[in-house]
């Protein structure tokens, strides 16, 4: 297979990497996907909550939709590399397309219930334990130049965030317009549209994992156990992810609840968290020399604690907009720097093993801290739960800091 073909357009820096025609094609129909995939998720859990009015159920649904990416994701990688990704990831796209429509059918006639939402979770979330990895390490096929490839992953995560920031209040407004079922009907087209860009994309062809599943799997581990750097970025993942990257469990409750809004205010709780996470992409596009990340990781991590305690002082609207952009920013500084320290690093072979983990720690823990933070909010309130998170990454910097004395 022919590698991707670059375009003869010129390209400012910041945006080098949409020179290669492929890498363009595939990053619109991925803008497009993507607003899909954050107005579905919006709809999903304001359908949860309108239907149970359960915190602990918010958590699960979260949980489910995000843990099999931790228990599925790093046999999915060993897989991953053993196959064609651009054929899998078709595959994977149509299943989408299928389920989302399942999504719309039973809503719009009126069966949907905690049972059936439960079950359409779980299939959801192991089908994005194959998408979300498959999508990442592709990426590089796309570009034919590595060292264009760290600047394609900071324009993919500023398309992921954008859409997060458009896509809830769309979310919302086409809810209270059409219902859950027109969001859900959305998403399945929006998912059609990566579909007919990845047919007309050439993936260039990357070396193949050789041996068993389980074979590969292990090279995988072995890689990042005695790599130090993969072991410390993965435990700031971890951490990140499972302490704050769980705010969104509870944001029905603080839409509905604590500031007696409707679908609209969730719709701009989550836009405002998007809108941090899209600024953020935007700096690491300016700023995103490798040499920095470390720093930016250790500052990120200093501003979600602020956005958290914020949170957590049952503050008027308009600040608690502010703390949710501003803990957005902070959770996408750190992933993204993260997942281009992984990605950069990593030996070609090995990509879809190494983005499986790191997709696997990204998800897998925020599906564990959802549903910790569903069944502590439903004990205790949203507030307490801001101020637990909040503390517990302070504790974790308070030892990253005092292991890196020891060192």
């Amino acid at each position: 297979m022919p590698a991707p073909r670059m375009s003869n357009t010129r390209w400012p820096a910041p945006l080098r990497s949409l020179a290669h025609r492929d890498f363009r094609i595939y990053f619109t129909g991925q803008g497009i996907s993507t607003l899909g995939k954050w107005v579905q998720q919006v709809a999903l859990s304001w359908l949860t909550y309108q239907l149970t009015g359960s915190a602990f159920l918010l958590g699960v649904i979260t949980f489910l939709v995000l843990v099999p990416q931790l228990l599925v994701g790093p046999l999915a990688g060993a897989w991953i590399d053993r196959h064609d990704k651009r054929r899998l990831l078709i595959g994977v796209q149509c299943a989408l397309v299928v389920q989302s429509l399942s999504l719309a059918l039973l809503t719009w006639c009126g069966v949907m219930d905690s049972t059936i939402l439960v079950l359409m979770a779980l299939l959801l979330g192991i089908l994005n334990a194959f998408e979300v990895p498959l999508r990442q390490a592709l990426i590089g096929s796309f570009v034919a130049s590595p060292a264009d490839l760290p600047n394609a992953l900071v324009l993919n995560a500023m398309l992921v965030n954008a859409a997060r920031f458009i896509g809830p209040p769309l979310a919302g407004a086409l809810i209270a317009v059409s219902g859950e079922a027109g969001c859900f009907l959305l998403t399945a087209l929006a998912f059609m549209a990566l579909l007919a860009g990845l047919m007309n994309t050439q993936a260039a062809p990357s070396a193949r994992a050789l041996g068993s599943t389980a074979e590969v799997l292990r090279e995988g581990l072995h890689y990042i156990w005695r790599t130090w750097r993969v072991r410390r970025l993965m435990i700031s993942v971890v951490v990140v992810n499972l302490l704050a990257s769980c705010y969104t469990v509870l944001l029905p409750i603080l839409a509905a609840d604590t500031y007696a809004g409707n679908a609209r205010t969730l719709g701009w709780l989550w836009g405002a968290a998007g809108a941090g996470a899209f600024i953020a992409t935007l700096f690491l596009m300016f700023n995103g020399a490798l040499r920095q990340l470390n720093r930016f990781i250790v500052a990120s991590i200093w501003l979600c604690v602020l956005a958290l305690l914020a949170l957590a002082m049952h503050a008027p609207l308009v600040v608690a907009l502010l703390a949710l952009a501003l803990l957005g920013f902070g959770i996408t500084v750190n992933n993204v720097s993260s997942n281009m320290l992984l990605q950069s690093d990593a030996p070609a072979e090995l990509r879809g093993r190494i983005v499986a983990f790191y997709i696997s720690m990204r998800f897998g823990f925020e599906a564990v801290g959802g549903l910790l933070v569903g069944g502590l909010a439903a004990w205790s309130g949203a507030s307490v739960t801001f101020a637990v998170l909040g503390g517990g990454l302070l504790v974790y910097l308070a030892c990253s800091r005092l292991l890196a004395r020891c060192d």
